[in-house]
């Protein structure tokens, strides 16, 4: 039988980008939208969760999660600013 439940690992990124993209993301996105504009010190922020190199191994320098984090990470993230949208 097939274990669909996230890890351990799975849930702490869940609950990290919630509470980042809650925070830093979503009381912005409406205005950055509307002006059509990238926020980049957005960037610096999610290097430091891991969300950049996500999938990437640890010895090229990702952060050596499995796709599934990743697509765990990309739909907090829009779930997140979707909420303020």
């Amino acid at each position: 039988m097939l274990d669909f439940d996230l890890t351990e690992e799975q849930v702490l990124l869940e609950q990290s980008v919630r509470e980042w993209g809650a925070r830093e993301v979503a009381p912005r996105i409406r205005e950055l939208d509307r002006q059509h504009r990238f926020d980049p010190a957005i960037v610096p922020q999610m290097a430091d969760l891991g969300l950049l190199g996500c999938s990437v191994p640890q010895e090229y320098g990702g952060a050596g999660m499995d796709y599934l984090c990743l697509g765990v990470a990309s739909e907090e993230l829009d779930t997140s600013t979707r909420r303020s949208a």
